[in-house]
């Protein structure tokens, strides 16, 4: 990978997914995307792997819609991005929560999966 579109567009490729995926309420397609041993903090405890990536999404309310910016992209190795986010998970009947998400990238074979995923509540 050369400069720094190439990470973000790898990023993108892959958050745009997620997105997709959540925005469906398709909590099996949003844990495809992980790595089996990916490790997994959304807003409650922490799960290792994709069970437990499926259970936190499938345990959104229906609705929830997720809204992001890329703020920054590293690459840490060949096969290895960094990512951090600025996210609004917004919800039919209440107030948006609005998230930092720093997301962990690999390249297994020619696919790109997230292996690590730590979101931090703003505000």
């Amino acid at each position: 990978m050369s400069g720094t579109a190439a990470p973000e567009a790898v990023l993108r490729g892959v958050v745009d997914q997620w997105k997709s995926a959540v925005d469906a309420h398709e909590p099996e397609k949003v844990a495809a995307l992980f790595t089996e041993d990916a490790i997994f903090q959304g807003l409650r405890p922490c799960s290792v792997g994709r069970p437990g990536v499926a259970a936190y999404y499938d345990s959104q309310p229906i609705g929830l819609t997720a809204e992001y910016q890329v703020l920054e992209t590293r690459s840490l190795a060949d096969d290895v991005l960094l990512g951090y986010l600025d996210v609004d998970f917004r919800f039919t009947d209440r107030p948006a929560i609005h998230v930092a998400l720093g997301i962990v990238l690999k390249r297994v074979s020619d696919r790109w999966y997230i292996s690590h995923y730590q979101v931090t509540r703003l505000g």
